[in-house]
């Protein structure tokens, strides 16, 4: 059941949050350039990414309204089809408040099927849009999604009855929550287009700093740095025992038990440390485990 945690290697998930001006599209292209590979641009902006084409070299699909999650889900896929290493999403914010967007479309039902009552509206505007997110999050393409970021207010107490509304921070316009499925989420501030990490699971950025293609190696580093995929894929399908190794298992269970078919999988049950029902169950590595520990056990004998 348990088992010793590994790193592993991964794709980026990276959420790049901003207000207009703070250098989303210029960071995210910067970072897709460091990665390395052929880069596709999603762009929502009208056009505002082909101003960025001396960054770096990238194909781009202007999507116009309506902003449905379907239609998002579609360009991943194409990209994903296409051979490309990184899409940007430039961006994620219309998928949700964007004409067509979510808010829209639960707006639209609230009021045609439920009188107004968009509790209810919600039932189908959810499930569209976490088909968007899981398409982001099973991708085998490097992912960036930039957000355009809210001021954030609120009432504080200033004493003797009086209230002030003070301005807290600022909130991507996405839905609540959405951060916490990206990797990392750098909150870029329109002075200096500092990028500041409000999320960080790769622990590279501690200090406010200015995106560059040094960020996207830096990335890439960490995300190579785990079990490769090839390791990932040997171990969810791991190879089955030789015909070979089979005979040769065969062989010894039965010269050890005849025919009793429960004490040679008790056997293999208390080697493994887990119940075997059956030989067909051993792997490539677990046969060729159990013949070493006998066969050295032949020798010592």
């Amino acid at each position: 059941m348990f088992k010793r945690a590994e790193r592993k290697q991964a794709k980026l998930r990276l959420a790049l949050s901003g207000p207009s001006g703070s250098g989303k599209t210029t960071g995210a292209l910067l970072i897709a350039k460091g990665i390395g590979g052929k880069i596709a641009v999603l762009d929502t902006e009208r056009g505002s990414a082909s101003l960025y084409a001396d960054l770096c070299d990238f194909d781009v699909v202007e999507l116009a309204p309506p902003y449905t999650p379907e239609r998002y889900i579609e360009i991943i896929r194409e990209a994903e089809k296409s051979g490309y290493t990184t899409l940007i999403l430039d961006s994620i914010t219309h998928e949700w408040n964007g004409q067509g967007g979510i808010l829209e479309i639960v707006d639209n039902v609230a009021r045609s099927k439920f009188k107004g009552n968009s509790y209810a509206a919600w039932n189908e505007g959810t499930p569209r849009h976490q088909k968007f997110i899981d398409a982001m999050l099973a991708s085998p393409l490097h992912i960036i999604a930039t957000m355009r970021s809210k001021a954030v207010y609120v009432e504080t107490e200033k004493g003797n009855g009086r209230k002030s509304i003070e301005k807290q921070g600022s909130a991507p316009q996405q839905r609540d929550g959405l951060e916490y499925e990206f990797t990392a989420v750098l909150d870029l501030a329109v002075a200096g287009n500092l990028a500041n990490a409000s999320k960080d699971r790769t622990r590279l950025f501690h200090d406010p700093f200015v995106i560059s293609e040094d960020t996207g190696r830096k990335l890439l580093e960490w995300l190579n740095s785990g079990k490769s995929f090839t390791e990932q894929a040997k171990e969810s399908n791991p190879e089955p025992m030789t015909k070979a190794q089979s005979n040769a298992l065969m062989a010894y269970l039965t010269k050890k038990h005849g025919d009793d078919r429960a004490a040679y999988l008790a056997e293999l049950s208390d080697f493994f440390g887990r119940p075997i029902s059956s030989s067909r169950e051993l792997t490539k590595d677990d046969v060729s485990e159990f013949l070493d520990v006998v066969n050295s056990g032949r020798e010592a004998a």
